[in-house]
């Protein structure tokens, strides 16, 4: 009979080339979520701070990079749903979940056009969907349980509601990135338990200056 052979464990790296490494990750996501599609590898290299060589030998080619800052994404949006559930008061664990998934989504405008760049991007967003539920759900139905939340709220909504508060932060980000804050709160205050006091709402919405200037960034951009 055959021994069996497995795979030696990956070899960790130096103390040394994992700060380099964590820096590149740090630089790409940066430039990734203010720039999208124009980044290199030379620009994570120089906002890095480390050779260009350094970055190739980490990561072959920007899809190899794009990947790694995606499941880095996912890993800490997944921690962010454990706090959540493990929140003493389940509103404000939802909230703080909610504010958390907003305030993601409107800091890496850039990084859903680079995201397209992956082959297996759809695969991707399904993985990410397929872990992260589980505990999504248990968050809704932690608030369903203390009386907190609407019960017809579903973890979809949830996914669905964040999306719309991205809408509006892609819109006004030329004018006003802050403003999305606004309609989070909105949603929030629309769908808590009706003896759950509201939240004020803050800051203030969008003056018509604001949205003509929005509307002309919008318009150049889809020029470009």
């Amino acid at each position: 009979m055959n021994p069996v052979t497995t795979a030696p464990p990956p070899r960790r790296l130096r103390a040394d080339a994992a700060r380099n490494q964590q820096r590149i990750i740090a630089a790409a996501r940066e430039l990734f979520a203010d720039r999208g599609l124009e980044v290199t590898l030379d620009d994570v290299a120089e906002k890095a701070g480390v050779g260009v060589g350094t970055v190739y030998r980490r990561f072959a080619n920007k899809q190899e990079l794009i990947s790694e800052v995606f499941d880095q994404m996912v890993t800490e949006l997944a921690q962010a749903v454990d706090t959540a559930l493990h929140h003493s008061d389940p509103w404000e664990g939802l909230v703080g979940l909610f504010e958390y998934s907003c305030r993601h989504m409107a800091a890496n405008r850039g990084f859903g056009e680079v995201i397209l760049e992956l082959h297996d991007t759809m695969d991707r967003f399904a993985c990410m969907k397929e872990r992260i539920r589980p505990g999504m759900q248990a968050v809704i139905s932690r608030a369903h349980q203390a009386g907190v939340l609407q019960p017809d709220i579903e973890a979809g909504d949830f996914f669905a509601m964040v999306n719309m508060v991205d809408g509006v932060a892609g819109f006004a980000r030329t004018v006003n990135p802050d403003v999305w804050r606004r309609y989070s709160t909105l949603l929030l205050n629309a769908i808590r338990g009706d003896t759950v006091a509201r939240m004020p709402l803050s800051p203030a919405p969008l003056t018509d200056d604001e949205v003509e200037l929005a509307k002309e960034a919008a318009c150049a951009a889809r020029k470009r």
